[in-house]
């Protein structure tokens, strides 16, 4: 799969966009707040339906303006596909897939696979385990749509359950109406834990050969899945967790609270690695993830790498580099040295410039 193009009216700081891109390796290349990264955002909602910035859709709206436009064609398994997405300050977006409104946001997820790399991402190692639910959910809504579907609904259950929780707190008669929850939560919590777990097996089985690679073999590398609970315990805890629970007005049981480790050697990275074990750690997970797509879709997902090259040493850089073949691939940067040292192999090169982008020519391709 590949993106061909991408159009922009009002979006970040564009004005107007109109750009094709090439199968291979697409440089955008310019000084930092410019516009590089925002189209990255761009290519990404057309994917996950959000910013992976996190923020709200009124946010990506030009100043000034009160709606914005998203449209992409796709390529994937030789079907064309064209997506559009309207963008309206106070209102839901609107989705449409081949000119076909869609009814959920939801049901776009898994049409384009993207794996992002931001120096963000480094971070997933030593930050909290947040950040690394959020890699194994991003990843599991793309590759599963019974996953997306039961994720939202746990987490619709879990926000409803904590409501109450917050209620009896104030009032002990409306603890009768807790078990209702606690069904359904512990039902969709079950399919979440023990699909986490095969994803994780998974990873593991591909991580470790491309650690060590990163490493020059002095690491071995295993991932290990930290479940808050296991599925079948799942519904005893959450029972008996329940008085604390009330005293917290929120739910202290749950995947909502998982979370996986980086040992090599028997040390724990997340806590004890150093700087540069991390990053190979954050690194070659990212590659996982594309070898991993590949296995189950049959196809190439679409690879973006936002300025994360600067972040890594040449040798990281050169095994990620050459591990590219194959895959589209998007790449912004504040300079070209990385590339000329290293004789990368470019396809297209975009110079962005005050929400402007021009082709390495120098002729202006789009943008006003």
């Amino acid at each position: 799969m590949y993106i061909q193009s991408l159009e922009l009216s009002n979006f970040r700081n564009y004005e107007s966009l109109n750009v094709s891109f090439s199968e291979g390796t697409n440089i955008i290349y310019g000084d930092n707040a410019q516009g590089k990264t925002n189209i990255l955002e761009a290519l990404y909602m057309i994917s996950i339906t959000k910013s992976y910035r996190g923020q709200n859709d009124k946010d990506l709206i030009r100043f000034g303006q009160d709606e914005a436009h998203i449209r992409s064609y796709i390529m994937k398994k030789e079907i064309d596909y064209q997506v559009d997405m309207h963008l309206r300050r106070g209102k839901a977006k609107g989705i449409a897939i081949n000119s076909q409104k869609i009814k959920k946001a939801s049901d776009l997820i898994g049409l384009l696979h993207i794996v992002f790399f931001s120096p963000d991402d480094l971070r997933i190692i030593k930050d909290g385990p947040a950040q690394r639910r959020r890699f194994m959910d991003m990843e599991l809504c793309q590759l599963d749509r019974k996953y997306l579907s039961d994720m939202s609904r746990y987490n619709r259950i879990l926000e409803q359950r904590n409501r109450l929780l917050h209620d009896i707190f104030f009032d002990q008669r409306l603890a009768d109406t807790l078990s209702i929850w606690d069904e359904q939560l512990v039902d969709y919590g079950m399919r979440i834990i023990d699909r986490r777990s095969e994803f994780m097996k998974n990873v593991n089985e591909i991580v470790g050969d491309i650690h060590e690679n990163l490493s020059g073999g002095r690491e071995h590398m295993t991932v290990t899945y930290e479940p808050d609970v296991t599925s079948d315990q799942f519904a005893a805890k959450l029972k008996k967790s329940r008085e604390r629970d009330i005293r917290q007005k929120m739910t202290t049981a749950g995947p909502h609270r998982d979370d996986f480790s980086f040992v090599d050697n028997k040390i724990d990275l997340r806590q004890f690695g150093s700087q540069g074990q991390q990053r190979t750690c954050a690194l070659s997970l990212k590659m996982s993830e594309i070898e991993l797509v590949k296995n189950i879709i049959g196809d190439n997902p679409v690879l973006m790498l936002d300025d994360v090259l600067s972040e890594l040493d040449s040798g990281r850089q050169n095994y990620l580099l050459e591990s590219l073949g194959g895959i589209q691939t998007f790449i912004t940067c504040t300079g070209l040295d990385e590339f000329v040292k290293h004789r990368f192999s470019i396809d297209r090169l975009f110079k962005v410039e005050n929400g402007q982008i021009a082709e390495d020519n120098g002729n202006s391709i789009a943008g006003k």
